[in-house]
């Protein structure tokens, strides 16, 4: 027990546990943008196309027989649109998350950078010139 509670206090984990809900929400915003603000755009010029309607029914749902009798049988059908929906929301957290480690990248080379520029401390004198400095300044007084 002690060796779980170490491992889940560490930093590591709690940090892994903050991006994954962030991931999480990121993508949950990136599928609202998709399918709500890029797509009926798009399905407008093309023609009032609703992407997410877009599919190949295979069987159709049937509520009822001629007899009245419910049979439930649902539609079966292969939905493409919400497949192209997915694929843009893919292209769209990919670009996003390229941006981000770009923009991560840039920053740490800058970093780097700012510590290799900064003037090195001037070296600590040798013991000699410590005595000379001393000598000097005994001999002033």
């Amino acid at each position: 027990m002690k060796e779980f509670k170490k491992f889940i206090s560490k930093g590591n984990v709690m940090e892994m546990a903050v991006g994954l809900i962030m991931a999480t929400y990121f993508g949950a915003i990136v599928k609202s943008l998709v399918n709500d603000i890029i797509m009926p755009p798009i399905g407008l010029m093309l023609g009032g196309i609703d992407f997410a309607e877009m599919k190949y029914v295979i069987q159709p749902a049937v509520a009822e027989s001629a007899e009245g009798v419910a049979d439930g049988v649902a539609e079966v059908a292969i939905s493409y649109g919400v497949f192209i929906n997915t694929i843009i929301t893919f292209v769209v957290v990919a670009w996003a998350i390229f941006m981000v480690v770009k923009a991560y990248n840039r920053m740490k080379e800058r970093m780097e950078k700012k510590e290799e520029e900064k003037p090195a401390a001037p070296p600590e004198p040798s013991k000699e010139e410590v005595l000379l400095t001393e000598i000097r300044d005994l001999l002033k007084k």
